[in-house]
């Protein structure tokens, strides 16, 4: 099923949305909404029509929507943000940049120009800019080689593309002459069409789309040059034919794909034709969410409020509360240290008069009559001589400090009180997971076991994961075992990468004598980033490369020594430079069960419950234990995950260092 716009179906909205009947210039906007975790909906009111919906999903989708999800009660600060510098503003342009998939809204309120960016293509944001061009805020901040999408900055687009619209003879031969590709996948990347765009120019060209690029003339060239023209014709002239694809017959059909005009390579499936672009766009991707949601509301409203719900809010209140103490306990005792000098001088201040004979209520006294002079004086609130403690006002906060001890053993103290909260709120986490497992039994009485089908693999003891093209790609956990692969498992025909950086796994596609796809070289040099001491160093992207099993060797250079698990590599290298770390963790549950790991694009086409992991603060038993609760609270069956996926087995899928979920 297609899950995201093209850069044609973009041209095609933007020409609807721009003009016309379904025109948004001159709307006017209203609240704005943030329904999902990567996606906003403006509410406008557009003259002669009213009210309606526009929904904007990064990195997917942009349409008008009849079916807009509901608002979220606590309004996050992002959509708040965009109300404050767009909201009661018009809308003056809605455009395309340069037939890439990037939409560009301009608003004016009292003579101040914004613009919102709605980034489609995979990885993409959605940036309100001022009239400079400077971001204001961006949905996610993110760093590429070459822009930072980042507050403050000034925006700058991705790498642009060569305009199929606009290309001539002479841009297309040099593009020619600059790929050692096929046909398809060079037009697909060049010319910023995608897989199946490309394939259909090269279907109406009858040129052969796996043809190589040296091999074709100046007459495929201008054959392909007509069939572009002649493809994208329909958005020149404004005469689209927008439908929905599917495939099947009656009611078992299923929507494959929404297109703005016609492809001959869907040639014989059944059309589901629509009076606009937009109103095709929102059936088929507006729908389908708005069912998703309506399965999760009705999953709630079926849950009864009895004794165990009450008990289950009694217990994550009691969470709650411990979590909120204990970080206050920690909160006192970082306090101390940060003003450290400050509290050290009062107690040295309360044990010199001590020393000297005086009484708590001379002290007192003493204090009271200096506190306008001794700043140290002006910090102690009150004095309690029967338990030797006295009360500070330290950064705001009243904290009781006692003359007995020193600044380190005071601020122990707090501690020792935060990690007894802390342990009573692990407990409170486990009591509402038992908690849950019996409002499931109640609920579910007679719910059958799922099985749980376990093989063994002789890769098992490394890294590995099956790419989305079905390569098996492996990797070493430690020296011994890139050691072995080295050994054992590297073959001529394969694929090996490895980091610029040391303390990377030995990293090998089995390509079993087939080509090897890019998709599935950016999958494993995603993997070999990941797991590499990279993520333990928090950083958030590396270069990478690639090379032949015969480069590597390890036999040094005379004089030189190769450590255990390292190796020598010789020639020339295959660079992938900046390439983002990302781990993903989830069950397969198809002919076998198993917690599997590896990149996003990977594991959530063979995973269920998927969940994206980025470097951050927890330790691997931590951040294991949390997937696991979530795999039990998403599945339902305790006994199910912990034979299928427990936190050890999680564990084994996890990068080396800290870790945290990508929101």
């Amino acid at each position: 099923m297609k899950e995201e716009m093209t850069s044609a179906d973009v041209a095609a909205l933007v020409a609807e949305l721009s003009s016309g009947e379904l025109s948004l210039i001159d709307a006017k906007v209203g609240k704005i909404y943030q329904p999902l975790e990567d996606g906003i909906r403006l509410n406008l009111f557009v003259f002669g029509k009213g009210r309606v919906d526009f929904i904007i999903q990064a990195g997917k989708r942009a349409h008008l929507s009849q079916y807009a999800s509901p608002s979220p009660k606590v309004p996050q600060s992002f959509p708040m943000l965009l109300r404050k510098h767009v909201m009661s503003s018009r809308i003056v342009s809605i455009k395309q940049y340069d037939f890439d998939r990037i939409i560009e809204i301009g608003f004016v309120r009292g003579g101040v120009e914004t613009v919102l960016v709605a980034e489609l293509f995979a990885r993409g944001n959605i940036v309100l800019i001022d009239n400079e061009r400077r971001i204001i805020l961006p949905m996610n901040p993110a760093t590429f080689k070459g822009r930072r999408v980042r507050s403050g900055e000034i925006y700058t687009y991705p790498e642009a593309q060569i305009n199929p619209l606009e290309v001539n003879e002479e841009q297309m031969l040099a593009v020619f002459s600059s790929s050692d590709s096929d046909v398809v996948r060079t037009i697909a990347t060049r010319f910023n069409l995608g897989g199946l765009l490309s394939e259909e120019v090269c279907s109406r060209a009858g040129v052969k789309k796996n043809m190589p690029v040296a091999e074709a003339g100046f007459e495929e060239i201008n054959m392909l040059l007509r069939a572009m023209k002649e493809t994208f014709s329909p958005l020149q002239t404004g005469k689209l034919g927008p439908c929905i694809i599917k495939k099947g017959e009656g009611d078992a059909s299923q929507p494959i794909d929404v297109v703005p005009f016609g492809l001959e390579v869907y040639h014989g499936l059944t059309k589901e034709c629509f009076p606009s672009f937009n109103k095709a766009l929102d059936e088929y991707f507006g729908k389908r969410e708005a069912a998703s949601v309506t399965e999760q509301i009705i999953a709630v409203k079926k849950e009864k409020t009895d004794i165990l719900e009450r008990r289950l809010k009694q217990q994550e209140e009691a969470v709650e509360k411990y979590g909120k103490e204990s970080e206050k306990q920690t909160s006192i005792a970082e306090s101390i240290y940060a003003n450290y000098q400050a509290v050290e001088d009062v107690l040295n201040v309360l044990s010199n008069a001590r020393g000297k004979g005086y009484s708590w209520d001379q002290i007192r006294s003493t204090i009271k009559a200096a506190k306008d002079s001794v700043p140290a004086a002006r910090s102690i609130l009150s004095i309690d001589p029967a338990t030797g403690t006295v009360v500070l006002d330290i950064g705001g906060v009243r904290t009781n400090i006692d003359v007995t001890k020193t600044v380190p053993q005071n601020a122990q103290v707090y501690y020792e009180r935060s990690k007894k909260l802390s342990k009573k709120q692990e407990g409170a986490i486990r009591s509402i997971e038992q908690t849950k497992l019996a409002m499931q039994k109640k609920e579910r009485p007679a719910v059958r076991k799922s099985t749980v089908r376990i093989k063994k693999h002789w890769y098992d003891k490394f890294r590995w994961f099956i790419s989305s093209d079905g390569f098996l790609v492996i990797g070493g956990r430690d020296a011994d075992t890139n050691e072995e692969i080295f050994a054992k498992y590297m073959e001529k025909r394969d694929i090996v990468l490895h980091t610029q950086m040391p303390g990377a796994p030995l990293t090998v596609i089995k390509t079993s004598g087939k080509e090897v796809s890019p998709q599935t070289i950016e999958e494993a040099a995603c993997f070999v980033v990941s797991y590499s001491s990279i993520w333990k160093s928090g950083q958030f992207s590396a270069d990478c490369y690639w090379v032949n099993p015969t480069q590597v060797s390890k036999t040094p250079e005379s004089g030189e020594y190769v450590k255990k698990g390292s190796f020598i590599i010789r020639g020339e290298r295959n660079y992938l430079k900046d390439v983002p770390v990302g781990v993903a963790v989830g069950i397969e549950m198809g002919e076998e069960t198993r917690v599997i790991g590896g990149p996003i694009s990977a594991i959530s086409g063979r995973a269920k419950h998927v969940m994206e992991l980025i470097p951050g603060k927890f330790n691997q038993n931590d951040i294991a234990k949390k997937i696991y609760r979530k795999f039990v609270d998403a599945i339902g069956d305790a006994s199910f995950v912990k034979r299928a996926a427990s936190p050890d087995k999680i564990a084994m899928m996890l990068p080396p260092g800290e870790s945290d979920f990508k929101t």
